[in-house]
Order: C-alpha cells, then structure tokens, then sequence
C-alpha cells in the first residue's frame, strides 16, 4: 500500500500535515491510469465459482488458462514464510526472479540482501525490482551489498518523476522464482513488521505462499512483464523456463493487473468471483475500498442468499483514513446481510478471497481502488475444495480473533465523522 497518506493512531481532528496530503492526493486524483478493460455494469450470476464454467471463463478472460499439477504450501506469518523464502534463495543454482513493492531497512531486510549478494557471487543470475517508493526505506548499504555482488537491480518508476501519472502507478507485485522452478507469491513484505507469528501490534498477521510445478512459468512470465518495462531485456531459456513436470494436485492460474498499460484484471477478477457466488464468499483484505460496482456485487451475493463475511483490520492499521474511508459504506452491507469482522491483535495484511469452497485467489491485489486503477498487481488463483478448505481454516481462525460490528457501531445512522467524509473523497488514492 503506497504510504501517501496516513494519521496517527487514534487520531480524532486533522493535523496540518494530514490537511495537505489530503489536498496532495485530491490533485493525484486527476492524475490515474488510462482505464481499459473497464467493466461498468454488474456481472450476470450465471452459475458458482465450483462449476467448469467459471473455470473456462475466468481462465479466459484473464489471459492465462488454469493448469494442473501444482503444489502449493501455504506459510503463515514471518516465523514460516521468511526461513522457507531465504532457503529457497540459498539453494538457487541458475537464476533468482524478485520483485517487491517493500524492502525496509532491518533484520530480515539485511538477511534478505546477505542472502541475495551471496548467490550473484556464487554465479547466479540475481534479477531484482524493487519499487523506488516502497523501498526508499531499504537503506543504502543493502543497495550497494546487492549491487556490488553482481545482482541486477532495477527501480520501478522514480519517485521524483514530474508525470503524477507514472509516480502514482507503484509495482505492488510480491513475487519470488528460484531457478524458474519454485515461486512465491503473496502478501508479504520485507520488513521487520512482518516478523514473528501475528501476535502483536508489531508483528503484522500475513500468508504467502510457495508453489512448485507447470504454474511457476505462470507467476515467472508476470516477473518479466516489468522487467521488460524497467530494463527492455527478454530473460529466456532453461534458466528461466524450464521444463516442469507435475508435482502436486492443485489447478492453478496466475495472472497480473497492470493499470498503466489499460490492463485491469483484479478487478474482472473480483467482480467473476462475486458474481459466482452462491454459496458462500469469504473475503479478507488489508485495504477494504470497493468501488460502487463491487459493492453492488457483493450485496446482491447477500440477496440470492450467499453467506457474505469480511474480516478486515481494526484499530491496528497502518492506513487509518483507508478504514475511515471504508467504514463510511458499511451500513449498506450490513443491512444486506454481510458479516464484517475487525481483526483484533494486530494488522492484518492478508489478502484471501474463497469462494463457494471451491476457488481461491491469493497474491498482493488489495480489495480498493488504488490496487484496482493505480498499481501493478499479481494474483493466484487454485480450483480446488481441497485447496480452498485449508485457506477456510485460517479464514476461521483470524474470525475468531476478531470483533464482529453491528450497524449502530459505524456512525452513519447518526453523526458521520468528518475523517469519514474526507477520506471518501480521497479514497481512490488510498
């Protein structure tokens, strides 16, 4: 999530700074992608996410047929996610394919480097993206470890461009392909906020997830997207794709969303799988901003008598006017029947939707605007009850550390904050 705009916790009235950013993020309002493939009507409820036809349609639209033979581990917070990422990096014989959108300055930042630096030198092909607002926190030495090691790093869009348009447009993509065999794709980031085990208000609650077999050449082909944006290199071969044989029983599909290049497909994505809910839809999402068509969706998912829960973060947000923001269009969600619950011991970065527990999307596509029109996204999605039952689980767990709200609770049946209205306004930078 691009830190243009935030408050202190806790905060009741607008600080100056607060004041401008708004005014700052108004005037980047006019500034956003040219939109392509934009769906401006609601999506005919044709049959469930369980059926071959979802499968055929959304396989389809997106540009990437699902494929099968997958193996897919999913890693729960830093405690798992971090040792299986920097083994997999320490065992890379041929090439290492990272982009990220959050590289900060710490431990496992410097461990991520270390890791990365020793491998350029031991002969692997080190290719890295990093975006340059999201890690303007990556401190200088890691940068030079890396580059001076042999790795080719590249910054995705300056943040000192004149154009507000290219500035806006992030690389919010997670993405990690060792040997052009083994991927990662998620949520996380590389910072110390996502250490430990979710626990805490300084240890971020997060899943990513390691995949092996044919997909992997999926997830690779969307790594080089912006690598031929950044650098105009065609990185190919056996180096980077391979031959890969089946090794598990998960269906898979990867695909991006690159708004800068008229390429909106999260949010065809999210609008197929809403529509195709008739059963049950489980959505939980660190940035909670549907636009007016989702919401739509997602109510009439409600109506036809889908179950409708939503976890989001609570007071544990590192974007405070993003929930404002968002709490603004509760009421009509409640009122429709939808569940929304507000994760209690810490921020809540995850990004699951599962539908009719049958089909499954994970990667780094928030449920907003910003990952909608302005960044650059990559997403997995997995047909598979199996598959989808595992993530149900850990859907249930955060549930029960969360508090459930009640339509008195989101203050639009009376007094509506002013943070609320500003930030509504605003909220397409969020």
């Amino acid at each position: 999530m691009a830190n243009l705009i935030s408050t202190g916790t806790g905060a009741r009235i607008f600080t100056r700074r607060q004041t401008g950013l708004l005014a700052f993020a108004v005037f980047l309002g006019g500034c956003t992608m040219q939109e392509g493939k934009k769906v401006s009507q609601e999506v005919a409820p044709l049959y469930s996410a369980a059926s071959p036809e979802f499968r055929q349609s959304v396989g389809s639209l997106l540009g990437g047929s699902f494929v099968a033979g997958n193996n897919i581990t999913t890693l729960v917070n830093g405690r798992e996610i971090f040792p299986a990422m920097l083994g997999a990096i320490r065992a890379a014989r041929r090439s290492i394919d990272f982009e990220t959108y959050i590289f900060w300055d710490g431990e496992i930042a410097k461990q991520f480097a270390e890791a990365l630096a020793e491998r350029a030198r031991a002969g692997v092909k080190v290719n890295v993206i990093l975006d340059a607002q999201g890690t303007s926190k990556m401190g200088l030495e890691n940068l030079e470890l890396l580059r001076g090691a042999g790795a080719e790093v590249v910054k995705y869009h300056s943040i000192v461009w004149l154009d507000p348009r290219r500035f806006n447009n992030r690389s919010h993509r997670k993405l990690l392909i060792i040997d052009g065999k083994t991927g990662f794709v998620g949520g996380v980031g590389i910072a110390d906020e996502w250490l430990g085990n979710g626990e805490s208000p300084a240890h971020w609650r997060d899943n990513h997830y390691k995949v092996t077999g044919p997909v992997v050449a999926q997830l690779q082909a969307v790594f080089m997207d912006n690598w031929l944006k950044t650098r105009g290199e065609v990185l190919h071969g056996q180096d980077y794709f391979p031959a890969l044989m089946a090794t598990g029983p998960y269906m898979a599909q990867a695909f991006k969303s690159s708004p800068r290049q008229g390429d909106m497909d999260i949010h065809l994505m999210y609008l197929l799988a809403i529509a195709s809910a008739q059963h049950s839809l489980l959505l939980e999402n660190a940035y909670f901003l549907p636009d007016d068509l989702m919401r739509k969706e997602l109510v009439a998912a409600a109506r036809r008598g889908a179950k409708v829960e939503i976890v989001v973060p609570g007071e544990h947000i590192d974007e405070k006017l993003v929930r404002a923001a968002s709490r603004k269009h509760w009421p009509e969600l409640l009122k429709a029947g939808i569940r929304i619950y507000e994760y209690q011991p810490a921020m809540v970065h995850v990004k699951l939707m599962i539908v009719d527990g049958a089909f499954v999307s994970v990667g780094s596509g928030n449920f907003d605007l910003r990952s909608i029109r302005l960044n650059d996204e990559a997403n997995m999605n997995v047909l598979s009850p199996g598959f989808a039952s595992q993530q149900a689980r850990l859907f249930e767990l955060d549930k029960k550390h969360s508090r459930e709200i009640t339509l008195d609770e989101t203050g639009q049946l009376g007094f509506t904050h002013p943070l609320q209205e500003a930030a509504s306004v605003v909220a397409p930078q969020l």
